[in-house]
């Protein structure tokens, strides 16, 4: 079972409202109410789909909308309200009574969106336009910076990993420490005058032969 259509389109009317559909659809609400958009034509003797006769009610014969152009102040709190809610027109609308959505989101992309522009504003981001683009280079920067630092893994050797801080290195210290690292040259092995110590193996056949050394004066002796 699929959902059944929002409005039978085959016996309705498509285009323009005419002034007699416009009389009878205000006359319906007045008398009645919005109600359900989904009854509300066959209600009203309209030969229009639900959402149309909202469409036509919300932005066109309410009679608290606002017509004629925006004022300086209305843009003002459409740039102000785009800064903090983003494209979310329903949202500024309910800010700025007796417009609808629809209108703000046109009357955006018309025209404020070319004042910010000519202001160097960005109509994304809400900032300055060299701002933006010099901030997205700093961190794109900072990115191959830090990417080419964590390429020095610890099985890599000294010198791959010190030309990513020669210049940290070359500068000078203001502290007055030199932190530049010498390596001295290898350790001599002993000369040939210095005799080694006696390992365990001799210190045992010295002492076995010293021992047999007493055991033959004993016996001559006896």
């Amino acid at each position: 079972m699929g959902r059944s259509p929002y409005c039978e389109k085959a016996h309705t009317n498509k285009g323009a409202w005419t002034k007699e559909e416009d009389q009878r659809l205000v006359a319906y609400i007045k008398a009645h109410g919005e109600g359900c958009w989904r009854s509300l034509p066959k209600a009203a003797g309209l030969l229009r789909c639900g959402k149309s006769c909202r469409l036509r009610w919300i932005n066109y014969l309410r009679p608290d909308l606002k017509r004629g152009n925006f004022t300086e102040e209305e843009d003002e709190l459409i740039i102000r309200f785009h800064g903090l809610l983003g494209n979310k027109w329903s949202l500024i609308a309910g800010r700025l009574p007796g417009r609808t959505d629809n209108e703000i989101k046109n009357y955006w992309n018309t025209h404020i969106k070319r004042k910010l522009i000519a202001r160097g504003i960005d109509p994304k981001t809400h900032r300055p336009l060299g701002a933006s683009t010099s901030a997205a280079a700093a961190s794109s920067h900072r990115h191959d910076h830090l990417s080419a630092r964590s390429s020095c893994s610890p099985e890599t050797s000294t010198g791959a990993c010190h030309s990513v801080d020669d210049d940290s290195a070359s500068a000078p210290n203001d502290g007055g420490i030199d932190l530049n690292l010498s390596i001295g040259p290898p350790r001599q092995p002993p000369s040939p005058s210095q005799s080694p110590l006696p390992t365990r193996q001799e210190q045992a056949e010295a002492t076995s032969g010293e021992i047999l050394g007493h055991a033959n004066i004993s016996s001559d002796y006896t």
